[in-house]
């Protein structure tokens, strides 16, 4: 893979800047994401981002597969990525979840049992503010830290403090949400503007004769950051691996900078009671 579309992470391993985002809301069949991850993986997507939640990895699997089987890649080629859901927690002897023991570092030493065992090659996190990430770092008796953070973050919400600190501690950060996100109002305030429709993004991208979601993702990778693109269209995921044919001026990456709103999409308010919700921090 070409140098410039991979960042080192502090395992050794290398991560593809440029993901493809598999989530789809549960109407949409579960057909259509092995369908989109193999078209995704043809035009050219390495890094293929999945979750335990999204209902949809065995699709996701088997599109991986598919295109191993029929030599477009190898299996070293593609850098794959999912979230756990409760299997990591522990339980007691009737399968219920011990609460108490439902930390962070509980949950962090899971993970690196799974990387010991040779489960994954790195591990991370997601949705981590600076002190829960402190937490993990300065837990005692640490053997990996997190290679990465996987958080919402685009040109309204930049999240630069959060980006700072991670790279002060070689953590990478991963953005989702990256083009604002989709409309879906089981998860976002539909009264909350469209960033695509920014007046700055669409004066950066008509004169740079791109997308304002061109302009969205490329934002992201010259600032160091690994950016997903999630899309069930064909047309778009073709016009997103193009984000590598241009580059932004530091006058550009300057006036997207300007535009931050501390906006979030995503609150995940289902979840503000629990003690370890993470958006009570300013980052």
């Amino acid at each position: 893979m070409d140098p410039k579309r991979q960042v080192k992470l502090n395992d050794g391993h290398f991560i593809p800047v440029l993901g493809f985002g598999t989530y789809a809301p549960p109407e949409t069949a579960k057909s259509e994401a092995q369908e989109v991850t193999q078209f995704a993986i043809e035009v050219g997507f390495r890094h293929i981002d999945c979750a335990h939640v999204y209902q949809n990895e065995e699709q996701v699997g088997q599109a991986i597969r598919s295109k191993i089987a029929d030599g477009t890649v190898k299996r070293e080629d593609i850098f794959y990525t999912s979230k756990p859901g409760e299997e990591l927690y522990p339980k007691d002897e009737n399968g219920k979840l011990i609460a108490d023991s439902v930390d962070l570092c509980h949950t962090w030493e899971a993970l690196e049992k799974c990387k010991d065992a040779g489960l994954t090659k790195s591990i991370g996190v997601s949705n981590f503010n600076h002190k829960q990430l402190e937490r993990i770092l300065n837990k005692p008796g640490l053997k990996y830290k997190p290679v990465c953070n996987q958080v919402e973050c685009h040109p309204y919400l930049n999240q630069k403090k959060l980006l700072d600190f991670c790279k002060s501690h070689d953590i990478v950060l991963v953005a989702y949400a990256a083009l604002g996100s989709q409309r879906l109002k089981e998860w976002v305030n539909l009264d909350l503007p469209v960033l695509l429709e920014d007046p700055v993004l669409c004066a950066i991208a008509k004169k740079h004769k791109q997308t304002p979601a061109l302009v969205a993702l490329r934002y992201q990778i010259q600032r160091g950051v690994v950016v997903l693109a999630k899309s069930y269209n064909k047309k778009r995921i073709k016009e997103n691996i193009q984000v590598f044919d241009f580059e932004l001026t530091p006058e550009d990456m300057k006036a997207i900078d300007g535009i931050n709103r501390n906006i979030r999409y995503y609150e995940f308010l289902l979840g503000i009671n629990h003690p370890e919700y993470p958006f009570l921090e300013e980052y």
